[in-house]
């Protein structure tokens, strides 16, 4: 009776054990995929060559908004940086018949990046045809990302999304 009950003592802490190990290369495989994304993106910030795409946009003094259509990008690379984004707010000077977006291409000037905590931080100034536009980007670790946009003509306004690498053009 004693010898049952210690085989099975026995088999139940190997079982047990395995358990635990599935457990453990689990959370290792996790922290080994968070890393290597970690990595991805600072390797993006240090190129200065990434493509910003916004999921919602939050104008001064406005509540969220969804953008449904997975079309708002800003292209950034440190020779030329396309932009085309939804604007919801106060326009202070824009032409006539403009469609009320934000869109530019210039090259950026004033590029600082950098690395906090958990965080990087990409600023620059792009010079448009009718206007400057200050950029700053919060990108995180995971690929998440928020933008802030000021301008002269234009109220600032707040863009969350992530940002990837640069699609090859075919």
């Amino acid at each position: 009776m004693k010898t049952k009950l210690y085989l099975l003592l026995v088999l139940s802490g190997f079982l047990n054990f395995s358990v635990f190990a599935q457990e453990k290369s689990k959370k290792e495989l996790k922290a080994e995929k968070e890393l290597q994304k970690q990595k991805e993106i600072e390797a993006l910030i240090d190129s200065k060559n990434f493509v910003f795409e916004a999921r919602k946009a939050t104008p001064q003094g406005g509540r969220l908004i969804i953008l449904d259509y997975n079309t708002y990008f800003l292209k950034f690379n440190a020779e030329k940086t396309t932009c085309d984004l939804p604007f919801f707010g106060r326009a202070y000077n824009v032409g006539y018949g403009s469609d009320g977006g934000i869109k530019f291409e210039g090259m950026p000037e004033n590029i600082k990046a950098g690395k906090k905590k958990n965080k990087f931080s990409v600023k620059a100034e792009v010079k448009g045809r009718d206007d400057v536009y200050n950029l700053m980007f919060t990108i995180f670790f995971d690929g998440g990302a928020s933008l802030s946009v000021t301008s002269n003509n234009r109220a600032p306004i707040f863009y969350d999304g992530e940002i990837s690498a640069p699609k090859a053009d075919k």
